[in-house]
């Protein structure tokens, strides 16, 4: 153990911003980004045609439609604290980002849309922080628009998420009536203001949860909220840190993202109640974040974050040590050395060259192709850590080139594009045609968006009539000898409808569930896979759900 580095461990929260798509995930981050001082203005979302967007939404195709489809990583420091904060895609097609990217942080902070309240690609996501045992805060947004009572939210919060809430704020009116928020913890209110476009501060706070000025002031809304609140003080349960950290428990806050409004408290419990860096599960041991020896997992692939470079760059989570740029790391699954001298740490697509990093810091490496995701970092020793997921593909296209000379633009694009996992892209074994597979239709729209503007080759992406992938491994109980012998044999009777993926594992794409079924019949020594792990084909149950 390092006594130096203890101390920066403990500053770290690392966190990513989980939703259902419009629930206003981005626009928080931005106004996160504000309160912590990390920048001036915000940029609004919803204004596609002005040229201020919001910081984290950097791609070309996320300005037209106002979404973001690629995960976003920022840094910032707030109360002595260093806040990695990783906004994530909230449209379910792009989910696949948002599982790997949930594997690097140490918490994760809900967005709920006060109108909508728990909507199904929040309850996907939660599923696979509650795999993880990953502590969630919830931040009920929207409180100024026409929304569903405080108290019938955080019931629906606690039967569909199927875990206890604990108020922190709690809501003077709504709607137009919207007056502001009771910190349960501070005991004092904080009076809503809109359209605060810059830092706040100069919020109005008035002091004590019975201050005789509230009936006065704010009428029967104040009167609803103070019944609730003593309701509250009876019923609800009291918080719990251990419950908090296991992810049985969510501390909740109201507010107004757009408005600038609830958010300081939202940032203030990150760093109060959000743990610092844990311990890292690896094959051959568990890592721990204060250990002298650096160790990083790239958890992320992203190509052309900077259009004029044609660059790629590996996100790699700190497990543990401390980084020095420059320093020598060794890749455990190839073997390879690397001296990375140009690391950067991000503000979205603004970055800053790196001189050090420690637990809990996401720093970017420039490469070109020797990372792939998943890969172990590490000064020497061979270590792989665990818990990276790749999911079967429930769509596929097939792609061609419209200008056969633009043939080795398309692969090289596909390739980049399959490595930080945009889109998974296989290469039949029989034939020559690559195919795609997706969880979502919007997938294949933004690969060939890319492709066109990024690469500059215009794909014809075609129907294909595959519905089902699985990756295939062998289990003969005989020996590694056997198990390849007899996994050969399978690809070989079924060459027809085997493809390998971007790290050549061999997948079956097949057009019927009852063709599975029957394979499985037929081939019972093989194994076949929803789910690739990166250190080998793992089946978890907990993450197919």
């Amino acid at each position: 153990m390092s006594t130096e580095l203890a101390p920066q461990v403990r500053r770290r929260r690392t966190f990513a911003i989980i939703s259902h798509p419009d629930a206003g995930k981005t626009t928080l981050t931005e106004k996160l980004l504000l309160f912590s001082g990390a920048i001036q203005i915000a940029g609004s979302v919803k204004a596609r045609k002005a040229t201020r967007h919001a910081t984290s939404d950097w791609m070309e195709i996320e300005k037209q439609r106002g979404i973001s489809v690629a995960s976003s990583v920022m840094q910032m420091e707030y109360r002595d604290c260093v806040i990695n904060l990783l906004d994530t895609p909230g449209h379910q097609d792009f989910s696949e980002d948002t599982y790997r990217v949930l594997t690097a942080v140490d918490a994760a902070l809900m967005v709920i849309d006060a109108a909508n309240g728990v909507e199904p690609q929040t309850r996907r996501l939660l599923q696979v922080c509650r795999a993880r045992n990953t502590p969630i805060l919830t931040f009920v947004n929207k409180m100024d628009r026409e929304v569903k009572e405080p108290l019938a939210l955080m019931d629906e919060i606690e039967r569909e998420l199927g875990m206890e809430v604990v108020p922190f704020t709690w809501p003077v009116g709504m709607g137009k009536a919207f007056h502001g928020v009771m910190d349960l913890r501070e005991k004092r209110m904080r009076v809503f203001s809109p359209g605060e476009d810059r830092a706040g501060g100069d919020d109005e706070v008035l002091e004590g949860l019975d201050n005789p000025a509230y009936a006065e002031r704010f009428g029967m809304q104040f009167e609803q909220a103070q019944g609730e609140i003593e309701l509250l003080t009876d019923a609800a349960p009291a918080f719990e840190p251990h419950a908090f950290l296991g992810g049985h428990q969510t501390p909740m806050f109201f507010g107004s993202a757009v408005n600038n409004f609830g958010v300081r408290e939202v940032l203030d419990a990150l760093v109060d109640l959000a743990p610092p860096p844990g311990n890292k599960a690896a094959i051959q041991r568990t890592v721990q974040p204060e250990e002298p020896k650096f160790t990083g997992v790239v958890f992320k692939i992203q190509a052309n974050m900077d259009p004029a470079h044609r660059d790629r760059i590996a996100f790699v989570r700190v497990a543990s040590g401390k980084f020095e740029r420059g320093m020598r790391l060794k890749v455990s699954r190839s073997g390879k050395e690397l001296r990375p001298n140009t690391v950067v740490t991000f503000m979205s697509q603004r970055r800053e060259l790196l001189e050090e990093a420690f637990a809990g810091d996401i720093i970017g490496i420039p490469n070109h192709g020797v990372l792939q995701l998943g890969d172990t970092l590490s000064e020497g020793e061979q270590l792989q850590f665990t818990g990276l997921p790749f999911f079967a593909p429930e769509m596929f296209r097939s792609v061609e080139v419209a200008d056969p000379l633009r043939t080795k633009q398309l692969r090289a694009g596909l390739t980049q594009l399959g490595e930080e996992g945009a889109i998974q892209v296989f290469r039949p074994v029989a034939g020559s045609v690559l195919l795609l597979g997706a969880v979502g239709q919007l997938q294949f729209e933004v690969v060939a968006h890319r492709l066109e503007h990024e690469y500059g080759c215009k794909a014809r992406i075609m129907p294909a009539r595959y519905n089902v992938a699985r990756w295939v491994t062998c289990e003969t109980g005989e020996g590694p000898a056997a198990d390849e012998r007899e996994l050969k044999r399978f690809i070989d009777g079924n060459s027809h409808r085997v493809a390998l993926d971007a790290v050549d594992a061999p997948c079956v794409l097949l057009e019927y569930a009852g063709e599975l079924r029957a394979m499985q019949e037929n081939w019972p020594k093989i194994k076949f896979h929803a789910l690739r792990e990166h250190a080998g084909l793992v089946f978890q149950k907990q993450l197919e759900g």
